[in-house]
Formats: C-alpha cells, structure tokens, sequence
C-alpha cells in the first residue's frame, strides 16, 4: 500500500512538474511580448484557485501562486469579454470607461487598443514559446550526451515477406531521401516511417553508388513500450539497421550543432503531428492514441519509474530522472505549441482568426458571433478532452475491469 502510495505521489509530482514547466513557458511568452509593446498587465498567475501567494511589483503586476498548479495564464487590463475580442460596442465602451477614469490618451497602453499586428503578435508569442523551449530542451540533451553514436540509415537485413522486400530494397542500400525529406539517421526512417501504415512513400536509396528509387507501402504492428507498457499502433517496412562499425559514427555537438539538432528534433514532431492527424481525418487512422491528461500523467510517473530503475547511485538515478523528464517536457512543448496554433476560437489560434477577420474587415468580429465561436470551440475542445480520456482509461484497461472481463 506504501509503495503504491510512494508511485502515486511521484507520477503526480512528475506531472505537475512536466506540464507547470510547459504552461508556465507558454504563458511568459505572451507577457513577455505584450511587456515589449507596452500592455497594461494586472496579473501573471501560476495555477488557478485560490491564493497561495501573490506580490504586486513596481509595474502594478500581480505575481500570483495559485493552488491548481495545472496550468496558468496572464490578464491583461481591461480584459473582460470571455472571448478576449470585443466587438466595436464594446471597445466604444471600455474606450469611454477607461478615459474617464484615467484620462485621455490612458486607452493607448490597453491591449484591445493596440494595433493588430501587435496584438497578433502576443497571441503568437505563447506556441512560439513552447517551440523554442523545445528547441533548447532537445539542443541541451544534445550537448548533455558528449559523444553520441549516431547510426547511418543503411540495411543490413530485409524481413522476407515484408513490405521493404516487396519495394526491392536490398541490403547494403543507403537511404538517402524519403518522399523527399532527407534522412541522415536511422531514427530520421524510423520517425518517417512510424506514422505512415498503409500511406505509399517514395524514398531515394544509393546503391552501390548509384540512385534508385523505390516505392514502399508500409504495414501496420502493434508496438508496446518499454516504459508504460501501453499499445500504440506503428508503421513498419520490414528493415533492419547495418551492424557495420563504418555505419556508425560518434559525434559531438557544439552550441550551432545541438541547436541545429534541436530544430530538426522539433519539426520532426510536428511533422509527426500533423501526418497523424491528417491520416485520422482521412480515415486511415482511429485517433485511439490520442492522450489526455491521464495518460500523461500516466507517462510522466512511467518514465520517471524507469529512468530511476537501474541507477547505481542516488545522484545518478537523479540524472537520469532529470534527462527523462526534460525530454518529456519537450515533446508536451511541441504539442502545447502545435494544440494552442488550431483554429478554434477559445484557442490562441482561434484570436489569430478572429484577428484576420478584423484585418479585412476593418472592424472587430460582432459579439454575438464571437460568443457563438466560444461556445462552439468550448465544445469541441471538451468532446477532444473526453475522447482522449476514453483513450487512457481504455489503455488502463478499466472498462474490462468494471465488465469483469479478462
């Protein structure tokens, strides 16, 4: 009962340390921005709830410490439309308050009265945030590794019957390119490829010096983690990688070097991202690996189980706790970032749209409109939550527990 206690505990302080890093990132980005172009700002929390702590400092800003540490946000002033864009009446409205109470001119430092570019711009800044605090995260791991064996992305074998032996791709076939992108790693084919069952890819091999084209279609395998032991559903050529010690090369990365590898990194998990989501709204793909909350909560307290397992020391089983957990952070930035850019009017996307509309039409989407998007969004981003909920309990097997099947 203790050790399941202990696991709970730590699976929820990895998680709330994992997502409060993300979030917190997320919101600084859209305060910082809006710092730079003069918004009058009344609180930056941590959390929602009630206080824990709070301080006002010299610019009128509350710093406050709240306690659900499961997210965050910033309010600017005058901030009150639950769609954070008023319409024409309402900035009238507040343009009127706000000149009587401090004067004329005051509107000006009022992120609503600011121009659009500006005010698009602080919108922009929280996924862009996310994105480069994946960028470090995964340009740090880099440099963190020393030397690292980087394994050229060259067959050694060809699974008989596999989808690679039906292409006619060979052993010692270097592949160089893949529907175009180019691969450098063996991870680089396997990342292409994971997302890809039963969507045709046309890759670019050498072979024995000279280019030939293939076409593979790959499979479909059920894959199961070595962390959490969860079920995700992969593509598969059929490949495996060449044992040559020529094949493998030890590199080190340099500051230029780590940070090259830590935009690849992300883009290839964007690209990822977005491959999976297309491949479900064409109906190539379930959407049954989606994941909330639960599962990464699930995730956080998997790695962080396993990162400790096996250490020798205390200090050496905090390392490797740290790396695992900064790399999770990463890969929830990216999908902070990418998640927070959908069109959906509650979302930071979804201001970008309403902003356009503004742009060409030289006047604020009506309110009731505005609200409609809100409640429309809200839905969507709930029926999303539950969907992904359904997901994690399915993978906890609960269902079947409460059915009392096997």
């Amino acid at each position: 009962m203790l050790d399941f206690i202990g696991s709970l505990l730590g699976t929820l302080a990895a998680f709330v340390a994992v997502l409060g890093l993300v979030i917190v990132i997320h919101e600084l980005g859209h305060f910082s921005v809006a710092k730079l172009f003069g918004v009058k700002i009344d609180r930056f929390s941590i959390g929602f709830g009630k206080t824990l702590w709070s301080r006002i400092d010299r610019s009128g800003v509350e710093w406050r410490l709240a306690a659900l540490p499961l997210g965050g946000y910033v309010k600017f002033s005058g901030d009150l439309d639950v769609t954070g864009v008023p319409d024409r009446e309402g900035l009238d409205a507040l343009r009127e308050q706000i000149v009587v109470e401090q004067g004329p001119g005051a509107e000006r430092a009022y992120y609503h009265f600011k121009p659009i570019w500006q005010r698009a711009l602080v919108v922009l800044a929280g996924p862009v945030a996310n994105f480069l605090l994946a960028i470090t995260i995964f340009a740090v791991l880099a440099m963190a590794m020393g030397e690292t064996v980087l394994l050229k992305p060259r067959i050694g074998s060809v699974e008989a019957g596999s989808p690679a032996a039906a292409a006619g791709f060979q052993v010692d076939d270097l592949i160089v390119e893949a529907d175009g992108r180019r691969i450098e790693r063996w991870e680089d084919l396997q990342l292409h490829i994971s997302g890809r069952a039963g969507q045709p890819i046309r890759f670019e091999v050498d072979r024995a010096g000279q280019l030939v084209d293939l076409t593979a279609t790959p499979g479909a395998r059920e894959v199961q983690s070595e962390i959490d032991q969860s079920t995700v559903r992969m593509g598969y050529l059929g490949v495996g990688p060449s044992q040559s010690r020529a094949d493998y090369e030890v590199h080190r990365y340099n500051l230029p070097q780590a940070l090259v590898f830590g935009v690849r990194q992300t883009g290839g998990i964007l690209d990822s991202t977005l491959t999976y989501l297309g491949r479900i709204f064409t109906g190539r793909e379930s959407g049954d690996q989606l994941s909330g909350p639960i599962g990464i909560a699930r995730a956080s307290g998997a790695i962080a189980d396993h990162a400790i397992t096996g250490a020798q020391s205390f200090g050496e089983g905090a390392l490797r706790l740290f790396f695992s957990l900064l790399t999770l952070a990463g890969l929830l930035s990216v999908a902070v970032g990418f998640f927070n850019l959908l069109p959906v009017p509650i979302l930071d996307g979804g201001h970008l749209v309403f902003y356009a509309y503004e742009a060409v039409a030289r006047r604020p989407l009506n309110a009731q409109f505005q609200e409609a998007g809100f409640r429309v969004g809200l839905a969507l981003l709930v029926g999303l939550m539950l969907f992904a909920t359904w997901n994690d309990l399915n993978k906890l097997n609960l269902f079947a527990f409460l059915g009392g099947t096997s």
